[in-house]
């Protein structure tokens, strides 16, 4: 392995993996068991180790989802404040002018409202730098939070003082006067930067009290979605201040403008009248309709993906509990208990192995019911919050639009067409409030609506299509399956195999059969020079390790080359899982591939000797009660560390199939440290110790793959027999 060509992928592959994994696998983790673990442990789960700390799920949020909040809703309450400072806040109404506040004369308001607004706004910007800082590690915790907690309450109670004080001089004798959009925005940026300020005040007491590391553990992703909603109001707002030059409209109702124009409302009550106004509007709203797009995409990709994986481990650990209780109950407690003799194999009629596989088949029951219930209770939840939006928001337009006389009804009409973005038209908002609340509202309702439609698209949508396939092979798009077998085949899974039994055809993806098709699979595996070097070091790994395999018996040393062998099996079946890793759905072994890879890493799934009946509740180590083993089934690689082996149970808290890691991760973080092992072994010249390893590579007299028969059965490998 001196190959002086591989010199630069591994240093490329080596300064890839620290700038471009780290933070994400150091969030992903502390994330993983913020959930799952009250107490903070040092975790073997990667093969940097990544000591993290761990907090209870209350906590979870304090730690990550509320400065997420505040970094995403800061900028936009700063954008309200500059709405309130650029506009004056008083408008006095001629007679004659009708119920519309937008053609009223100005009343010039006094010079402390304009300095109070001013120090209220600059004090907000320099909370949401100092955050920004934070973030980014370019200022302590503990001198950005006081900055930005206090700027930010500071700002919220001076623009309260300014509501307060210029709304008693608003009704004058003989004059009809009315609020402009101005004060309404003031209103929703010194809520904002209220609310925000104490979300900021809960992270900074759990951090003081111990439960996380006063440190952001923010992705770049998270970081880039602030920074996306930064972009997407200056957009708006810098839009706002071209169009109202352009087309000679105020400046807040071109930010009206605007607003109903990047999200695709198109109410159409405000349109570009000049030739340089329109044609302006191709490029602007493509921009913007870009930009909003990378801000849906963040909000999905964080709140849907990194919720779900959160969601899904918690009610995975509470259907685990259920399960195991029923089978307790049931009087079933053999089927979770090793079987540690033969007396044991002919009294329950089953071995070791095959007790492991029923009880590695009840943990794929876990995953699937698992999976369904998080479905459909997204749905509900993102469902309801959409309701929320959609009556609430038509409540305040009823009372904002009451010069126009609508009725709730009509102001649920309305709302509706504003949230599906159909926008006809025929109702429109007039008022001062119900444009500004307008703009809010939209605002809010964007990522309401982004997760409502994706969890539909995994649920009712779904449904919808596979209920439409299954409707085509009865009529115009025959399968290869006969009637019969498809109306059996569609009982056994809604009725879990106990009205029909003996599925063997293909089934369609979804509700109705298998969503994890290979034909559906996306391609897996790591791309770029990272992907490209680990691949390379690991072929020049397995086509080594056969060499001396093949000279060790040219000089009949066959103890040598069994030791070989088996190094080279660990590197080819590296590669193999490699291509796994990242696939889309994530990529899940069967039952005889997990037994030959854990085989590989000195794991029988035909002894009991590392199992063990698994415990109803998480089982803490030692007198600290640092935590369960998430994810951290117990091979041989754990002497590593010099722990020795731990029992565990598929349906343990240290079970693979626990936790977020995907298995490929799991496995190739596994194969990866024994493969080390072994070779530095090697290496220190002890590879006379191996000697009882030998028995978990494959035969030497076969280098296809196939392992030591054990009991009869021939273990296979993901990808070949």
């Amino acid at each position: 392995m001196n190959d002086p060509g591989l010199e630069e992928p591994i240093k490329e592959t080596s300064a890839k993996l620290e700038t471009e994994r780290n933070e994400e696998r150091e969030a992903q983790l502390e994330d993983e068991q913020a959930l799952l673990n009250p107490r903070s442990f040092n975790s073997d789960i990667f093969v940097r180790s990544v000591h993290a700390e761990v907090v209870s799920s209350r906590w979870w949020f304090a730690s990550t989802g509320f400065p997420l909040l505040a970094g995403t809703f800061g900028p936009m309450a700063s954008a309200f404040s500059i709405c309130a400072l650029a506009v004056h806040w008083r408008v006095e109404i001629p007679p004659g002018h009708g119920p519309n506040e937008g053609h009223g004369n100005t009343v010039k308001d006094p010079k402390w409202l304009l300095a109070i607004n001013g120090i209220s706004l600059g004090l907000a910007l320099i909370s949401n730098f100092s955050l920004l800082l934070n973030m980014a590690r370019r200022l302590s915790f503990s001198i950005a939070q006081p900055i930005t907690i206090t700027g930010w309450y500071i700002s919220s109670f001076l623009l309260i003082g300014d509501l307060s004080g210029i709304i008693h001089v608003v009704k004058v004798p003989y004059q009809r006067r009315a609020l402009t959009q101005a004060f309404y925005y003031a209103i929703f940026a010194a809520a904002l930067y209220f609310i925000i300020a104490t979300l900021m005040v809960v992270t900074v007491y759990g951090a003081w009290k111990g439960h996380y590391s006063k440190e952001f553990k923010l992705t770049m992703s998270q970081r880039t979605l602030m920074l996306q909603t930064i972009s997407f109001m200056g957009y708006v707002v810098g839009g706002a201040a071209v169009y109202a030059r352009i087309e000679g409209w105020m400046f807040l109702d071109a930010l009206y403008f605007t607003n109903f124009t990047l999200l695709t409302v198109g109410i159409g009550d405000y349109t570009p009248a000049t030739h340089l106004g329109r044609a302006l509007l191709f490029p602007y709203a493509f921009g913007g309709i870009v930009i909003l797009g990378l801000v849906i995409g963040s909000i999905r990709s964080l709140v849907l993906d990194r919720g779900k994986s959160k969601l899904v481990s918690r009610m995975t650990e509470k259907e685990r509990e259920a399960l195991l209780k029923k089978l307790l109950k049931q009087g079933d407690g053999h089927k979770i208990t090793p079987v540690e003799s033969k007396e044991q194999v002919e009294r329950l009629g089953m071995s070791e192995r095959e007790r492991r596989k029923q009880e590695f088949n009840l943990m794929r029951m876990v995953q699937q019911r698992t999976a369904t219930r998080q479905k459909w209770i997204a749905l509900l939840i993102s469902g309801g919050a959409a309701l929320v939006v959609w009556f609430v928001g038509a409540l305040v337009f009823y009372f904002a639009e009451y010069e126009q006389r609508w009725t709730y009804f009509q102001s649920l009409y309305f709302s509706y067409t504003t949230l599906l973005t159909i926008g006809y038209g025929d109702f429109t908002p007039f008022s001062n409030s119900g444009k500004a609340f307008f703009v809010f509202w939209s605002l809010l309702a964007v990522p309401t609506l982004t997760i409502l439609i994706s969890d539909m698209g995994n649920t009712v949508v779904k449904g919808i299509r596979d209920a439409t396939l299954y409707l085509g092979e009865f009529t115009v798009l025959p399968g290869e399956a006969s009637p019969k077998a498809r109306i059996k085949s569609t009982a056994s899974r809604l009725t879990g195999g106990k009205l029909v039994s003996g599925v063997f055809e293909q089934e369609p993806p979804g509700l109705l059969g298998d969503s994890g098709g290979k034909g559906d699979e996306e391609k897996g595996g790591l791309d770029g020079p990272v992907g490209r070097g680990v691949n390379q070091v690991a072929g020049q790994i397995e086509s080594d390790e056969l060499e001396a395999a093949q000279s060790a018996r040219d000089t009949g040393d066959i103890f040598g080359s069994t030791i070989h062998e088996y190094h080279f099996f660990l590197a080819r079946e590296f590669r193999n899982v490699l291509k796994h890793l990242n696939q889309s759905p994530p990529r899940k072994y069967t039952y005889d591939e997990w037994a030959y890879y854990l085989k590989l890493m000195g794991e029988d799934e035909g002894s009991s000797t590392s199992h063990r009946k698994p415990p109803i509740k998480p089982e803490y180590r030692g007198e600290e009660k640092e935590g369960p083993d998430f994810a951290q089934a117990q091979t041989e690689d754990a002497q590593i560390n010099g722990e020795g082996k731990k029992p565990w149970s598929w349906l343990g808290e240290r079970s693979p199939l626990m936790g977020e890691v995907e298995e490929a991760e799991w496995l190739l973080v596994r194969l990866a440290a024994r493969l080390e092992k072994e070779l530095r072994m090697l290496s220190d010249g002890k590879g006379g110790q191996a000697g009882n390893r030998s028995q978990n590579a494959p035969s030497s007299r076969n280098s296809g793959g196939t392992l030591d028969r054990e009991e009869g059965e021939e273990e296979k490998t993901g990808n070949e027999k």
